[in-house]
């Protein structure tokens, strides 16, 4: 399931992606085994570790070698994130963000007190990062969902369990006290009203609708926020850090002024402008956004032959998605007070 529906890649890019996530059992050859602990790094050891990204976290990520072994990377505010430099020229500086699963890159760095590396340079291949990025917009961050998802259904088969247990003692109380089989009836309807209702929420906890739905835009040829722009934002994460389950989904577009190039890289920009106000003034978790792209002159909201329309072209969208399972309330089962009564979960 993805958040929005987006047009399908070709199938090349779709190859491609497969490819890249086939490719990480492929690097555990070695008799290292993944299942093991990751690599310890000796506290103040220089290290440098080439490998594909098989996991990220807010502030670290995982990095798989050649011989399977994995090592914990960390993160701070110092860490260079650039592309690698050719002749005569140094690399292009990315945002943290940038470092996606799939993503082949080299960290240079130091061990830290907790065995981890402590990462000072991150260096990869522009092509490696578009590669990894089709990768990401095509796949939805499965890995946290999947653990809450397995974490709410123990705790739902938990409660099933009960609610069977207590059909039996609840069928003899009401038969107790009405002296008939009508209420223990009820009683056992109301349960598995409650069950079917539990499973139903279970079903809905990949299931994301958006709450809200914002743009804000910017000058010709400028991925710097306006004061307007800012205002917007700190309404769209007041809501968002008070909503349960959210992810936020963060669009960059560009008029058609100036090359397609240049366009891409533009509404890429402004995508990131969007992601670090929003960390960096509202401390909204990275594991909380969904990787940003630039989609360039694509998807324009306005007819670009117009100054008005190219105003609102030159655009950031920002979409608060919410997962329905999380938001769902908690099934219930209330026991019938009369012959006739039942209870139910919504």
């Amino acid at each position: 399931m993805v958040f929005t529906k987006h047009k399908l890649f070709a199938p090349a890019v779709l190859t491609t992606c497969l490819l890249v996530f086939s490719a990480s059992p492929a690097f555990a050859q070695d008799k290292t085994s993944t299942a093991g602990a990751p690599r310890q790094v000796t506290s103040g050891e220089k290290m440098k570790v080439k490998g594909v990204v098989v996991k990220r976290d807010a502030d670290t990520f995982v990095v798989r070698d050649l011989n399977g072994v994995d090592t914990v990377v960390r993160l701070d505010n110092n860490t260079s994130v650039k592309t690698k430099g050719g002749f005569l020229r140094s690399g292009t500086n990315y945002a943290q963000t940038n470092i996606l699963r799939g993503l082949n890159l080299e960290v240079e760095g130091r061990g830290n007190g907790s065995g981890e590396l402590a990462a000072e340079k991150i260096r990869f291949d522009e092509t490696d990062l578009k590669t990894a990025r089709s990768v990401e917009t095509r796949a939805v961050p499965l890995e946290e969902r999947a653990s809450d998802t397995e974490a709410k259904l123990t705790q739902v088969e938990a409660n099933a369990q009960r609610l069977s247990g207590q059909l039996d003692e609840l069928a003899a109380v009401s038969n107790a006290a009405r002296g008939g089989a009508k209420a223990a009836q009820a009683t056992a309807d109301a349960a598995v009203a409650g069950v079917n209702a539990t499973n139903e929420r279970i079903s809905a906890l990949d299931d994301y609708e958006p709450q809200t739905v914002a743009a804000v835009n910017f000058k010709t040829n400028s991925a710097i926020l306006s004061p307007d722009s800012k205002t917007k934002l700190d309404d769209i994460a007041t809501k968002a850090l008070n909503a349960k389950g959210y992810v936020l989904e963060v669009s960059g577009y560009a008029d058609t002024t100036g090359g397609l190039e240049h366009n891409r890289v533009l509404s890429q920009k402004r995508a990131d402008a969007v992601i670090r106000y929003l960390v960096e003034s509202h401390n909204i978790p990275l594991r909380r956004i969904v990787t940003p792209y630039g989609y360039g002159v694509a998807n324009p909201v306005a007819d670009n032959e117009t100054k008005e329309g190219r105003a609102q072209n030159r655009r950031v969208e920002i979409k608060l998605l919410v997962n329905k399972g999380l938001t769902a309330p908690t099934p219930t089962m209330n026991p019938g007070t009369s012959g006739s009564g039942s209870g139910s979960g919504n």
